[in-house]
């Protein structure tokens, strides 16, 4: 069996994809710029996730579950992304997702890619439409972190060989924890504290930083 060299896990929204994917729904559902300024401030640190998700999520009662079809159509993968994700596999790396979105909508980005790891939150819906609740664990700070590790540990690997990538408040404990954090494009509570940046729209950026840090990937 092949050794496994790393893992690299990123946060999707604003990381993975250019957009924020609850935004794209809030849009749909006719509360957009409710639900935009309540995702500004819970990445800014503002606010608890978890609370902050539930009342995002309940202003999305009533959505038809074919609403994922439409918003895949309006998300970007950001520039470098199949390159990063690429890149690192042809090394003998692992790449994971760590979403506080919604596997709905990760899912499929992941597949996209050949994501090996996915963690995101579950939307429930009933008769086909969304009833404005999550089921299930939320994704908060820690639960991203907590992934990091049980990947990590599942993988043979310490956490010295990891890369944690986001930018918000609650990638922060991810992006400390490991090996290389980096704050990507991130709000300032992450870029304050993350010991690496990369302040320009390209994930494939990760890789000069870890060729950097570990000499070779």
């Amino acid at each position: 069996m092949t050794k496994i060299k790393g893992l690299l896990i990123m946060d999707v929204d604003s990381t993975l994809i250019q957009e924020e994917g609850i935004d794209l729904l809030g849009e749909l559902a006719g509360s957009g710029p409710e639900i935009a300024d309540i995702t500004h401030r819970a990445m800014n640190g503002e606010l608890d996730f978890a609370e902050s998700l539930h009342a995002r999520v309940g202003l999305l009662a009533g959505l038809p579950v074919s609403v994922f079809d439409t918003i895949r159509k309006q998300i970007h993968f950001t520039d470098g992304a199949r390159d990063l994700v690429d890149s690192l596999h042809a090394k003998g790396w692992r790449v994971g997702v760590v979403s506080g979105g919604f596997h709905e909508t990760v899912d499929g980005l992941a597949r996209e890619l050949g994501i090996d790891y996915v963690r995101a939150n579950h939307l429930e819906a009933i008769a086909g439409k969304l009833t404005g609740k999550v089921t299930g664990d939320i994704v908060t700070k820690s639960v991203k972190l907590d992934s990091l590790k049980k990947w990590a540990q599942e993988l043979g690997l310490d956490l010295s060989q990891t890369v944690a990538m986001g930018d918000g408040a609650n990638d922060l404990p991810m992006i400390l924890a490991s090996g290389i954090g980096i704050a990507f494009n991130a709000k300032d509570i992450v870029r304050e504290q993350a010991p690496y940046q990369i302040n320009v729209p390209n994930l494939a950026l990760a890789l000069d930083i870890i060729k950097e840090v570990r000499g070779e990937l």
